[in-house]
């Protein structure tokens, strides 16, 4: 059975932080209930003699602040200690101030920016930090029990210079967030914005570069790590406990938390899969991983704690990456799985990504969206949009493109962009510059770099999204980006492989699917009758079960370390794992898709 929630076990024994607690057992190293922010709150005061204590809530945006301080508030209040609140937000430049600040960033495009290299002080109004100072020192000291003074909201703890006797980070996951955005929940200082598509923007191109940046920068400074993805029920944990949660569970294969979201061209299948909400008119995407999108849940004592997988990279890149991949990317995990799903569906948007340069000098964007389409089911007519046809040419093709959206006369697409029937188990490679969409009735499995974003859309049949807003259509960034050399002849050659045989064991084999020098990953598929000895060899490799019930997946040097495999999940398999046995559990042969980064790939995203 598909499982949506999955957890990483945390198998070695966890350090309980030491911090003195008056109880009659250790605490929990996972603690869970607003009771446990009081406590530590309670504690501090109970084993300290200064009158005045400083407490930082830092966290993300988005983060529900609120019901934190109410709890914190009441239990110190309860306890007889005097609070004084000091929101972050107060300090904030004006709503229009950081439009114009960041306006570089923000763009007129309805879809695209340009990364910010800003960072959260530029956030502040000049004098921040010194106001701040003044505030805190004003702070009225307590009489019998000592008072506190709150700062909270993100960017306490830089705002109070770290002047703190305890600090709090208080975080949700980019779901969560996105699911605020599509509610009331605006950009970070600003007090409007256009609609969902602005907000997701400014967010990916201004807010998470500088807020994530910055909780990397203060993490192992603070106290407690609070998950406040489920409100009514957060979890604390020490941050050191964290730590160490996440180096164990980087060492084993991992899965993420999917991330699921409906889409105007989006099909059925994954819905059901998933048991995705009845009301939900159907999922076009599902994420598995997009690194920077998705968390992770840990477990440890049957509780269960939910963090950024930016996190687990942040902290353990080369445990699970390698030396190599780290060489190249650094922290940034380079490949993404991720699904398409049109069965019952429609067509995707006819549409192309930039090159490596255009993509960096245009957007600040270090890495290429490279992809391949995988076809994990398909059903009736079902094809991929691949390449030009032969007679295609750039005047020809933006005229019409141009004249069906004025005129709302619909385009004979393959009179320009070649149609391909799709069969289960096909694969087409995805280079920038090449035209592309998946038709209906696919369930395509995206091996792909992991940039995501940069689809320049040339073609979206006339339609209307879920809002009912057009969507944003980019001719003049495709137009840039098209080769028009990739057409018929050279995509049926090229982008369309056949798979080759690269290794047998028993009745037991791996193929090549696809490979090519300018894509930075390798896509093979293994077939599987029984079971599969296989290695890292120092370097990241991931899998998803396209075909048949379950597999397991065993450490060949610590066989209690396994995970169990189901159709359509995905698992990442660290470096540091070396050697591992794949076991068919089902009655009946499966295949598996093998994928990583090509051995030949030499090309380091990161800066010189």
């Amino acid at each position: 059975m598909f499982e949506k929630r999955p957890v990483n076990l945390v198998r070695s024994p966890v350090p309980v932080p030491q911090d003195g607690l008056h109880l009659p057992e250790p605490p929990a190293v996972l603690r869970e209930g607003y009771s446990a922010i009081a406590a530590s709150l309670l504690q501090l005061a109970g084993e300290t003699g200064s009158d005045r204590l400083y407490v930082a809530f830092d966290g993300t945006h988005g983060a529900p602040f609120q019901a934190v301080l109410q709890k914190a508030v009441d239990a110190l209040e309860q306890g007889g200690h005097s609070v004084t609140l000091i929101g972050s937000g107060s300090y904030l430049k004006t709503s229009e101030e950081l439009r114009t600040h960041f306006a570089a960033n923000i763009t007129d495009n309805r879809a695209f920016g340009y990364f910010t290299e800003g960072s959260l002080e530029d956030y502040f109004r000049a004098g921040a930090r010194e106001e701040a100072a003044r505030r805190l020192d004003e702070a009225a000291p307590g009489t019998d029990r000592a008072s506190f003074c709150i700062v909270f909201g993100p960017g306490a703890y830089w705002l109070g210079e770290g002047r703190f006797d305890l600090s709090y980070y208080l975080d949700v996951s980019r779901e969560y967030q996105q699911a605020g955005h599509r509610q009331e929940l605006l950009n970070f200082g600003l007090n409007w914005n256009r609609d969902a598509v602005e907000k997701y923007k400014i967010a990916l191109f201004v807010e998470w570069p500088i807020l994530e940046t910055y909780r990397k920068q203060i993490l192992e400074q603070m106290d407690y790590y609070m998950d406040l993805n489920q409100p009514k029920q957060p979890v604390m944990t020490a941050v050191t406990a964290l730590r160490h949660m996440i180096s164990d569970i980087a060492k084993s294969p991992l899965r993420v938390k999917p991330f699921y979201a409906p889409g105007v061209w989006g099909g059925q299948f994954l819905k059901q899969l998933a048991d995705l909400p009845e009301d939900w008119v159907n999922c076009a995407w599902s994420f598995e991983p997009i690194a920077p999108e998705n968390s992770i849940l840990l477990e440890y004592e049957g509780k269960q704690i939910e963090i950024p997988f930016l996190l687990v990279m942040q902290n353990e890149h080369t445990t699970i990456l390698g030396e190599r991949l780290t060489g190249l990317f650094g922290d940034y995990f380079p490949i993404r799985f991720n699904y398409l799903d049109t069965m019952d569906g429609d067509n995707l948007s006819c549409q192309v990504h930039p090159t490596q340069d255009y993509i960096r000098s245009r957007f600040n964007e270090f890495m290429a969206q490279q992809e391949s389409y995988y076809i994990m089911e398909q059903q009736g007519d079902s094809g991929v949009y691949l390449g030009l046809t032969e007679a295609c040419s750039p005047e020809q093709f933006r005229h019409d493109v141009l004249k069906a959206q004025q005129t709302g006369i619909p385009l004979p697409l393959t009179d320009y962009v070649n149609r391909y029937e799709s069969r289960k188990g096909d694969l087409f490679l995805i280079p920038p510059g090449t035209v592309h969409s998946a038709g209906k009735d696919n369930l395509v499995l995206e091996v792909s770099s992991t940039t995501w974003w940069f689809t320049f859309k040339i073609y979206d049949f006339l339609r209307k999204d879920l809002d009912g807003k057009p969507r944003p259509i980019n001719m003049d960034y495709a137009f840039d980006n098209i080769d028009f050399t990739k057409k018929t002849a050279w995509v049926e050659d090229q982008l369309m492989p056949s798979p080759v045989l690269l290794h047998q064991q028993g009745e037991n084999e791996e193929y090549v699917l696809g490979q090519r020098a300018d894509l930075l990953f390798y896509v093979h598929r293994l077939h599987l009758r029984d079971r599969w000895r296989d290695h890292t060899h120092g370097e990241m490799t991931m899998y998803n079960l396209v075909e048949g019930e379950a597999v397991r997946i065993v450490s060949a040097a610590d066989e209690a370390v396994f995970v169990e495999l189901h159709y359509a999940e995905s698992y990442i398999l660290p470096a540091v794992l070396g050697g591992y046995t794949i076991i068919n559990l089902g009655s009946a042969p499966c295949r598996l898709i093998k994928a990583g980064v090509s051995k030949a790939w030499d090309v380091s995203f990161l800066e010189p």
